[in-house]
């Protein structure tokens, strides 16, 4: 159980049977009345942040949210399924949880998975990743000025703009939070 002042950032509490992660984080000190203690919180489930107020001595209960390695497998559509390196278990997770998994992870790469009650809430991916240009269109001779962009298809089939220099075959370093891209990769 923890106190409104435990309520730090990245504190994971349990809030009417869901975990949410505390993301912002403000105590009002009131004379003799005590504390006020102000905090936004994410639903780890449904991606909700809403505020919540605490005094005093309220107690707010701890969510227990494990974290495991995971190795992505496939994607049917409607289900993403992983596996436990451990001890080989496998997971069938809905695609809502993460719809950006097929577009960025390989399969065979690691992941890490949070769990709530036996069951995935979030699948957590690198920051960046080094994926292979698969197709790109060829670029008008001449016309290799810096702020010309195209599309480019990766290996997982995601397409995305990049500068006129790369070509096939070639390695980029991807942002797996907005689709962007960052660099070539060295390889």
């Amino acid at each position: 159980m923890y106190s409104p002042t435990d309520l730090k950032k990245g504190t994971v509490v349990q809030i009417d049977g869901e975990p949410y992660r505390v993301v912002e984080y403000a105590q009002k000190v009131m004379g003799r009345g005590g504390s006020i203690v102000n905090v936004k919180v994410k639903n780890l489930v449904s991606g909700a942040v809403i505020p919540k107020t605490y005094k005093g001595q309220e107690k707010i209960e701890a969510a227990e949210v494990s974290s495991q390695p995971g190795q992505y497998l496939y994607a049917d559509g409607a289900d993403l399924f992983f596996m436990n390196p451990e001890n080989f278990e496998q997971f069938q997770v809905a695609s809502e949880v993460n719809e950006d998994v097929p577009k960025f992870i390989r399969e065979g790469e690691s992941v890490t998975l949070q769990f709530f009650n036996g069951s995935v809430i979030n699948i957590e991916m690198p920051t960046t990743v080094n994926l292979t240009v698969a197709r790109t269109e060829s670029v008008v001779k001449g016309d290799t000025t810096s702020s010309v962009n195209k599309d480019a298809e990766l290996e997982t089939g995601t397409v995305v703009k990049v500068p006129a220099f790369i070509k096939d075959g070639d390695l980029l370093k991807i942002d797996t939070r907005d689709g962007s891209y960052v660099e070539r990769a060295k390889g």
